[in-house]
Order: C-alpha cells, then sequence, then structure tokens
C-alpha cells in the first residue's frame, strides 16, 4: 500500500530544463558545475536552453557531478508505467 498520493499535474521538461532545475536544486551555477565536469560554461548553457544535444558522455559526466543516474536527465518525463507504440 502506498503512504503517498501520486500528483495528478506533471509538467512536461525537456531535457536541457532537467540539466538546470537539479542544477538549481543543488545550488551550483553554470560556472561551478563547469568546475566539476570540465563542460565549459558556454556549453553548459547551450544544453540547458536545448541549443547542443546532452549526449551520452555529457549525461554521464553532469551525471556524476550532480550525483543522479544519467537516465534522469536524458529521460526526464519518461513514464514506467506507459505503453510505447512502435
Amino acid at each position: 500500500m502506498k503512504d503517498y498520493q501520486e500528483s495528478l499535474i506533471r509538467e512536461k521538461v525537456s531535457i536541457g530544463e532537467s540539466v538546470r532545475i537539479i542544477r538549481e536544486f543543488q545550488e551550483l551555477s553554470q560556472n561551478e558545475l563547469s568546475t566539476l565536469t570540465g563542460i565549459p560554461q558556454s556549453t553548459l548553457s547551450a544544453i540547458e536552453h536545448d541549443k547542443v544535444n546532452l549526449g551520452v558522455e555529457r549525461a554521464k559526466v553532469l551525471a556524476r557531478a550532480l550525483q543522479v543516474h544519467p537516465a534522469v536527465l536524458v529521460f526526464p518525463g519518461w513514464d514506467v508505467e506507459q505503453k510505447e507504440v512502435a
């Protein structure tokens, strides 16, 4: 039995928005995250604004620095219960 009620309202966020939200939640600036990851601040800004693809390797580096699983960044709105149609 669940001890919580699942929210009915869900916001769809992009990959870039998920990176920004997690970064801000951890109170990191783009410059601080750049120092932690070696990814230039300008590239982080472009990722957060969905102007540059995150990519697998960058996702791994960012995930380590942000202490989250890479899937949290790459699949921000993925619903395990939703059936995909091929």
